[in-house]
Order: structure tokens, then sequence, then C-alpha cells
């Protein structure tokens, strides 16, 4: 769904919850996010005009705090460990696979929008180095055939 054609009817519900109150920016842009995936600018300008917030504050908002994404992810979010264990035992290796077999580069989505691949510092699960978080699951000591065909079967 691109961003100029995307659906604002929920987000018109959504905001109406919000309605007789002060708007609290974080909550709407939350809740934004969990209906798009991200949040479009169409959704911005839209809670802007609805609430009176400035698209320059909601703008600053989503733009300070590393929870809010501002171009559509990808299904299933791969964020590999390139911290200094992982990326001694693999990390490299295993990024590049990623990139090669996904068509995802790091740092960014496929062009499918299957799957979005982010490089990470520090996971603390060193002892299982190199790591992978993908949806939430981890997956420790990878390699990238196994952790690349692993990727393959999400659905």
């Amino acid at each position: 769904m691109s961003e100029e054609t995307c659906d604002l009817r929920e987000l018109e519900v959504l905001l109406e919850t919000f309605q007789g109150k002060k708007y609290p920016v974080i909550p709407i842009l939350q809740k934004t996010q969990s209906l798009y995936g991200y949040l479009p600018q169409a959704a911005l300008r839209a809670i802007s005009e609805k609430t009176g917030i400035a698209l320059s504050q909601l703008m600053g908002v989503a733009t300070f705090y590393a929870q809010f994404r501002l171009t559509r992810q990808g299904r299933h979010l791969i964020r590999i460990c390139d911290g200094t264990a992982c990326h001694v035992r693999g990390a490299p290796q295993n990024i590049e696979a990623v990139e090669d077999a996904l068509n995802v580069p790091a740092g960014g989505t496929s062009p499918d929008y299957k799957y979005s691949m982010e490089i990470v510092y520090c996971l603390g699960s060193c002892g299982l180095a190199p790591i992978a978080v993908v949806n939430d699951q981890v997956y420790g000591k990878i390699d990238p055939k196994t952790f690349v065909e692993q990727l393959k079967k999400l659905e």
C-alpha cells in the first residue's frame, strides 16, 4: 500500500477515541504505526489536520524515538547482531548471506516487502554468538547457509 493510497478510515476511527482530550502525541503515533506497520506521510498529515498538532511536531517525535518508522517495513524483521563477539564469530558473513539470498540490504527492506534487516550492536546473548533475532525469536550460533534456509521458510 503506497503512502498516497493508504486507507485512512481506520485512522479516523482511532482518532475519535481521543476526541475531547488533549491529544497525546506518542500514543497516537504508536497506534497509527500498529495500524500500518509504519507512519505513512498521508496518515501523519491526517493526524495533523484532525488534531491541530503541527506536522513538524509529529515528525519531530517520530524521528526522535527509534520505535517509530517512516518507511514501510517487511513482514519479517531480521535483526543481526554485529557486536564484537558476533562479529568475530561470523556476523559479517551472515549479513552478506542474507543480503545476497533474500535481496534485502542491511538497514533496508526487500522489494517484495517480505523482509527488513537491521544491524544491531549487542543483543545481550554473546554466549550464543553469532546471533540474530527474527520476529522476536532468537537464533543463536547461526551460520549463513542454515540461517538463510530458516528465513526462506517464513511465510
